[in-house]
């Protein structure tokens, strides 16, 4: 006789707590057998990396000893979820497949179709658990925000007391964090991941480092450490956006009178970042070929093609573009896995404006070099800073402006750029300006020990507005654009403003 079992599929939901899966299939009076799938081809694709397996392997490792604790360790299983499964069906009678939706890559959402299709024609029960604020199968985005709020509201999932152990299973073994099938190796360091961890970030956001969020949320280099740094946690599920809600109201309710001056509006501020997290993983929830066409497909075909491609992107990629924000921001992104929202907007609009290569292209290399890398917010504000959207204003950042507001006296840059270490800060921003014995006083000569701008700002700017506005000038633009918000736009006051206003005249808007 073979032995009726409960399964938990584990994919992004790493954690033991607030976790409706695990719970939910500890209930009753069959075992529950806990399983991660390291799934070899997902690993192959263009949007996973090394880094990514350096994080999610530590996460594992203490998902394993948090499970043991409760009686039953994780079974790990390499190869595809398929293939596993069937495995699982000769050696038991499955009752139910506990897991979490995902709203993910092309990759995962066919891969979940298979799964799902899969239990169908096995008769085994499928019981998926919404994931964070992601609603599956909304008719109306008007009603999301309720939707999620109530979500967020809701008690969160205890731990189950004890789960009784599978005799004689082989819980399997974790690839290694060099096994060759995670691909190139990691350039730089990987943020460290596992619960503990990230309810360590969390504690010293909401008691200490969180008084000078919203101060240093912009800085490229105050916001490593007054950020919460909880996002790759999030993307892989050690903690959930309703634990981190919780946590925050809960230390609200003990601010003092000091304390609350300095904390309320910076959590006010997170929360509402934490809304706008699901917001934007909505969208693929809703559209999952976003990930690979443009929402308004009056831009397909707009970018790209050109011999300069490879150059241009050779260039952002390696920090080598002459422009000293932009190169600093990318090698720091390079070397940590991680940059402040507002620096990963700039990257993205300086290659998607100033050397117009196709967001696709850009978006490969920074979901690989983003350990929090997290498809529906990716896809989406990849289109948004791209321009290539018809809902959002177009928004072209000036990289020294920039650079001068939030690097005025170059310290980031002179840390990720030291061929300009000895320039002045009257020259940091705009080392190409440098007249010949200042080049020599400096130690560094632009052209030859830093580059020249590889494009002219003004000239790439006036370029990109006019292939914009022709795009946008198009017949029946307008009423795609209003097609589209109405299935992906926020529900917001202002942003009906804005679409109306758009309706009326295209916007254009450029950072100077």
């Amino acid at each position: 006789m073979k032995q009726c079992i409960n399964i938990v599929w584990y994919k992004r939901d790493l954690r033991i707590s607030d976790h409706g899966p695990l719970y939910s299939s500890s209930k009753g009076n069959l075992l529950v057998l806990p399983i991660y799938i390291v799934e070899v081809e997902y690993w192959k694709q263009k949007f996973s990396s090394r880094r990514h397996w350096h994080f999610v392997h530590d996460c594992l490792f203490e998902l394993q000893n948090d499970l043991k604790s409760l009686g039953q360790p994780l079974i790990v299983r390499v190869g595809s979820a398929i293939d596993i499964f069937d495995e699982l069906k000769k050696r038991f009678e499955i009752n139910t497949v506990f897991t979490h939706e995902e709203s993910g890559n092309n990759w995962t959402y066919k891969r979940d179709i298979a799964i799902s299709h899969w239990c169908k024609n096995n008769k085994i029960h499928l019981e998926n658990f919404f994931c964070n604020g992601v609603v599956r199968g909304l008719k109306n985005r008007d009603d999301w925000s309720k939707i999620r709020n109530r979500r967020m509201s809701q008690k969160t999932y205890p731990k189950p007391i004890g789960l009784k152990v599978l005799s004689e299973m082989d819980p399997g073994r974790l690839p290694e964090k060099n096994d060759p099938m995670f691909g190139d190796d990691v350039l730089g360091s990987t943020q460290r991941g596992g619960r503990t961890e990230g309810n360590k970030l969390l504690k010293t956001f909401l008691y200490s480092r969180g008084s000078k969020y919203l101060n240093n949320i912009s800085s490229p280099g105050g916001a490593e450490n007054f950020c919460s740094r909880l996002s790759p946690h999030l993307t892989w599920g050690t903690i959930s956006v309703r634990e981190v809600i919780k946590e925050c109201e809960i230390r609200c309710q003990s601010l003092t009178p000091n304390e609350a001056t300095i904390f309320n509006r910076a959590f006010l501020a997170f929360k509402s970042r934490l809304s706008w997290r699901c917001h934007f993983i909505q969208k693929i929830e809703d559209k999952p070929e976003i990930e690979f066409r443009c929402m308004h497909n009056d831009f397909e075909d707009m970018r790209g093609g050109s011999r300069l491609d490879e150059r241009s992107f050779l260039a952002w990629s390696t920090g080598q573009t002459g422009y000293p924000l932009i190169d600093a921001c990318m090698r720091s992104l390079i070397s940590k896995g991680w940059l402040t929202f507002r620096m990963r907007a700039m990257l993205v609009s300086f290659a998607s404006y100033h050397l117009w290569l196709d967001w696709r292209k850009t978006g490969s290399f920074l979901a690989k070099t983003f350990t929090d890398y997290e498809p529906g917010i990716h896809y989406s504000q990849l289109q948004m800073q791209s321009g290539v959207t018809g809902i959002n204003t177009v928004r072209i950042y000036n990289p020294v402006k920039q650079s001068k507001e939030h690097d005025p006296e170059g310290k980031f840059i002179r840390k990720w750029v030291p061929e300009l270490f000895s320039v002045s800060n009257i020259w940091i921003h705009e080392p190409w300006l440098m007249t010949d014995p200042q080049q020599v006083s400096a130690n560094c000569i632009i052209g030859k020990d830093y580059p020249n701008p590889i494009v002219n700002h003004e000239n790439a700017v006036k370029n990109a507005r006019q292939k914009i506005r022709f795009r946008q000038k198009r017949k029946g633009f307008n009423l795609k654009a209003e097609e589209i918000f109405q299935k992906l736009g926020s529900r917001n006051h202002i942003s009906r403003r804005k679409v109306k206003k758009r309706r009326d005249k295209n916007q254009l808007t450029m950072e100077l």
